[in-house]
């Protein structure tokens, strides 16, 4: 049985670069580096791991990995004024039964697509 996700690893062509922006743009929290090209950081209960493709087949871009934070527009805000390029202002993606689905889309330093989820609950 599956239980959760343990790690994602994330393609990347500069390790170092792409560490910097998972740090200091996204405000990840850096785990730890293994030799020059493996990055780890913590976000809530999974571990991401950026490595540039350890084959040629592998060298394709990842999946989208949808953040869920807490307040869309104050994160949006924050990584705006940390360098961070959104594709276009928060917006609305659908209206469930017991709350509203926010995203806002942005590129990583290595061109993955990313995304940034509030689930916003009537108060």
């Amino acid at each position: 049985v599956l239980e959760s996700i343990g790690q994602i690893a994330i393609n990347v062509k500069g390790t170092a670069r792409a560490r910097d922006f998972y740090r200091d743009v996204l405000g990840l929290r850096h785990l730890f580096d293994a030799g020059p090209n493996l990055a780890f950081f913590q976000c809530g209960g999974v571990r991401l791991m950026l490595s540039p493709p350890s084959k040629p087949e592998h060298d394709n871009p990842g999946s989208i990995i949808y953040y869920k934070v807490a307040d869309l527009v104050a994160t949006h805000a924050a990584m705006v004024a940390r360098g961070a390029a959104f594709e276009a202002e928060p917006h609305l993606v659908a209206t469930m039964p017991d709350h509203a689905l926010w995203m806002a889309f942005l590129r990583d330093s290595e061109g993955n697509l990313l995304a940034l989820m509030e689930e916003k609950r009537p108060a």
